[in-house]
């Protein structure tokens, strides 16, 4: 009997035990504390993950679900996705032939000729004026005029240039002067350079007609600068004329340790003293006193001036100052004959000659 009552209270004791425990482990509420509401996580905003360790970790992204705030949507504006503005397309010019299309329409395709003034005829719309305009400008008119007319609601133009009547003409001291097509947007340099480049007697002045203003050519200097140089690198358009001028030569030939051409650009001065130092000076055979500048007349025709080189050494006479196409000649003392026979002598020594910048 004794055995019973002790395994009583052992199992009395242990379900006292349990229930403790169960209580302690609830949390605790305040009577009056209304009940908790059950949220339902939305379904594009997944739940953060859990390591191992109990940290929170991001919410995952997810592309079509994850909704993003508007300062993080997309990715971040960087030049290489920013929408950079097109440049201008290509212009229409008198002469030009275009294939004309409307959509849906294939009786209205017609091949179009800009005439010279500018104009093209459409059998339904009558004369369009078209010389100047872009692609996109030319089919906007074309289509305006349609629903002007009555002929279409929303019609849809294409204009097509398949052949082009006049491209750039490049002329001058170029390596290959001649026409060039103008695809695109294309600059002065862009231009010089498709045609080879200036030949070595090229001056550094450039003239540049447009074709919208034909009496006013436009004067632009090459020049080493950055700057002034990027300035002058103006935008070329189609039928526009551009002329690389040749550059004044000073021929020194005769008895220098260098017979040369000195190439005189716009605004430089060159001296006898000058160019007989740029030619390496005088030979010891020199006849100094004979010295001259051929030079031509108002009608083409060359004559002698004569140069008093001895005293310009000693600082006894002035210096005198040499222009375009003058040819300074320097016989030899060996005879009266060379200075009787300079004027053709010179002439003989400029052939072959060659030229540079000083």
């Amino acid at each position: 009997m004794q055995y019973l009552r002790t395994i009583w209270r052992v199992g009395v004791c242990v379900l006292v035990i349990g229930v403790a425990e169960a209580l302690s482990q609830a949390p605790a509420a305040s009577p009056n504390a209304p009940p908790a509401a059950t949220v339902q996580p939305a379904a594009s905003q997944p739940a953060a993950a859990t390591d191992p360790s109990g940290n929170k970790t991001t919410t995952p992204i997810i592309p079509g679900l994850t909704n993003l705030p508007s300062s993080q949507a997309g990715p971040p504006q960087t030049p290489s996705n920013t929408q950079v503005t097109p440049p201008a397309g290509l212009q229409i010019s008198s002469g030009d032939l275009l294939d004309v299309n409307v959509y849906g329409v294939p009786d209205l395709a017609q091949k179009v000729r800009v005439s010279n003034s500018g104009d093209g005829y459409f059998p339904l719309l009558g004369n369009i004026h078209l010389d100047g305009l872009t692609i996109e400008d030319a089919q906007s008119a074309i289509e305006k005029k349609m629903v002007d007319g009555g002929i279409m609601k929303n019609p849809h133009v294409t204009v097509f240039v398949s052949e082009y009547s006049s491209g750039v003409s490049m002329l001058g001291m170029l390596q290959k002067p001649g026409i060039y097509p103008l695809l695109g947007t294309r600059h002065l340099y862009d231009m010089i350079s498709a045609a080879g480049g200036i030949t070595q007697g090229a001056g550094r002045l450039i003239t540049v007609t447009h074709h919208s203003d034909p009496m006013n050519p436009i004067t632009l200097t090459m020049s080493s600068d950055p700057k002034l140089s990027a300035q002058n690198n103006i935008e070329i358009k189609q039928g526009d004329t551009i002329e690389v001028l040749k550059a004044g030569v000073v021929y020194v030939v005769g008895e220098v340790t260098h017979a040369s051409g000195l190439i005189m650009d716009s605004g430089q001065s060159l001296s006898v003293m000058k160019a007989v130092a740029l030619s390496g000076g005088t030979t010891r055979v020199a006849a100094l006193d004979n010295a001259k500048i051929i030079r031509k007349d108002d009608k083409g025709n060359p004559m002698e001036v004569p140069v008093q080189l001895k005293k310009m050494f000693q600082g006894k006479a002035a210096d005198v100052d040499l222009i375009a196409d003058d040819i300074l000649f320097i016989p030899t003392s060996a005879g009266k004959n060379a200075a009787l026979r300079g004027m053709e002598t010179a002439l003989q020594l400029v052939t072959g000659v060659s030229l540079r910048h000083f």
